[in-house]
């Protein structure tokens, strides 16, 4: 009985020091520290009518991109560079500018040349509207209605926004008398929705033949999430400090072809069936590491108890965690290598037997993998002779992870929070494609954020119905940017 006692007493003691490690964790974890020497940003007056004004106006050219070349109607893209020229007088006395096809490359001439210049890039195509799709929208989509605070059209969060803030924000900085420290670079790009090669892949080829480098460059990518990530008490900035890769693989099962009334126990199409759901049980390996460990690092010690409790002790519950943000879309798809099965192609007639049926499966790859992991971990998974794994020729690479330490990322910081107030700060990944993939090679840094507040609502518009940008939401963002400008 006595040595029963004592072990109780050991384990009470174990206990009691496990729950101590525990609440001292808790309270220990709490958000980093604002980095020290950040830029003082004043925040600029703008009148938001007449941004949003111009802002419509942008809307209402049809600058359609489409995979097919031939198929692009280059008039509304010819206009809408000529009324740029008419509509940013500044802008365009006091830069330089070229052109790659149709793709406008600004040099904005800084105070001091010998400091590293600086790019921003955004794109002013867009994605079509399909016309069964024109009854869904409350508005005409190609008119740039302002109505009830918002200005709405096809492009407005997807990227003209962005084109239109960045040269709002040099329009009045150059009217006030003011110039960069350095220089600045904008490259407006004409086919980011069908790949970039016309704007971003030649663009960058040109640069990269004259030896053009930057410190850093600004991309679209994230946004200020208002009420997007349910439990935080601010918005959340995620500052994207990489860029997830893309692969596309091609799973080809054969089997015996003949009539369907004589099937054999497993058909093509069956053994393509087991080899899909392997795959879906068994995802690509991730986690809580690199930059969705900086992530939720940033955010996790704003969400409740609970929570807050289970990331402040990463060292017992990070299977737990791991296992839980596995369950939702978003999380899941920032903490791995994501699997797609997006087509399949099998026998032209009912009652048929295929001799091969084929599946397409589309991977947004982590910045911990590469293209090389994926095809090894498919082919690992699958396991069967009787499925050949194909890889299609596009595939992009991860992007680097880029430091959230650099002057670049600080003064994108000090603009976002001297224009939006109480907000949470966060290194994150974007789980999408954008050119910053491509101008990448042109910076030590690359960072994929627009400093525009986004909301529940406007996650089913990019690229959806409704696309819509607030007026006050777009003068904020020309404050951001002006922000940036005057930190560098």
């Amino acid at each position: 009985m006595q040595r029963i006692l004592m072990g109780l007493g050991v384990l009470g003691l174990l206990a009691a020091a496990l729950i101590v490690v525990l609440f001292v964790n808790y309270f220990r974890y709490q958000l980093p520290p604002a980095p020290e020497g950040l830029p003082e940003v004043d925040v600029a007056e703008v009148d938001a009518d007449a941004i949003a004004s111009r802002m419509s106006a942008a809307l209402q050219f049809k600058t359609i991109s489409n995979s097919d070349y031939d198929q692009v109607d280059y008039a509304p893209y010819e206009a809408f560079l000529d009324w740029l020229v008419e509509t940013y007088p500044n802008v365009h006395a006091t830069m330089e500018r070229e052109f790659i096809n149709r793709t406008p490359i600004y040099r904005w001439p800084g105070a001091d040349p010998s400091l590293p210049p600086v790019l921003f890039t955004a794109h002013y195509d867009v994605v079509p509207v399909p016309d069964e799709t024109l009854a869904n929208w409350d508005v005409d989509p190609w008119a740039g209605e302002i109505k009830d605070g918002f200005i709405w059209g096809r492009g407005a969060l997807d990227d003209k926004q962005s084109v239109i803030g960045l040269l709002e924000a040099a329009e009045s900085m150059i009217a006030d008398g003011l110039m960069p420290s350095r220089d600045i670079w904008f490259i407006f790009g004409e086919d980011e929705e069908v790949g970039g090669q016309k704007g971003a892949v030649s663009a960058t080829a040109a640069l990269q033949e004259r030896g053009q480098r930057f410190s850093w460059i600004l991309d679209e990518g994230s946004m200020i999430f208002d009420g997007v990530l349910p439990g935080l008490p601010a918005p959340v900035a995620s500052i994207n400090v990489a860029e997830k890769g893309y692969v596309t693989l091609d799973l080809i099962a054969t089997g015996q072809s003949g009539h369907s009334s004589l099937p054999p126990a497993e058909t093509a199409v069956g053994i393509l069936a087991n080899a899909i759901a392997r795959l879906e049980a068994e995802p690509v390996p991730g986690g809580l590491e690199d930059a969705t460990k900086a992530f939720f690092d940033g955010l996790a010690p704003e969400f409740g108890f609970v929570n807050r409790m289970l990331f402040a002790n990463q060292w017992l519950f990070k299977p737990v965690l791991e296992g839980e943000l596995s369950k939702t879309n978003t999380t899941n798809a920032l903490m791995r290598t994501t699997t797609a099965p997006t087509m399949l192609r099998a026998s032209p007639q009912e009652n048929v037997l295929a001799a091969e049926a084929a599946a397409t499966v589309n991977f947004r790859i982590h910045p911990r993998d590469t293209v090389e992991d994926v095809v090894a971990h498919v082919k690992s998974v699958v396991a069967d002779d009787r499925v050949r794994v194909e890889q299609r020729s596009f595939a992009v690479a991860p992007s680097p992870v880029s430091s959230s330490e650099t002057q670049g990322y600080a003064a994108i910081r000090a603009a976002t929070e001297a224009v939006y107030g109480d907000v949470i700060v966060v290194p994150g990944v974007t789980i999408a494609a954008t050119d910053a993939r491509t101008y990448g090679v042109l910076a030590d840094d690359a960072y994929r954020y627009i400093p525009l507040l986004f909301g529940p609502s406007d996650v089913a518009r990019l690229h959806g119905d409704n696309e819509r940008v607030g007026v006050a939401e777009m003068a904020k963002m020309v404050q951001a940017y002006r922000g940036i400008f005057e930190s560098l």
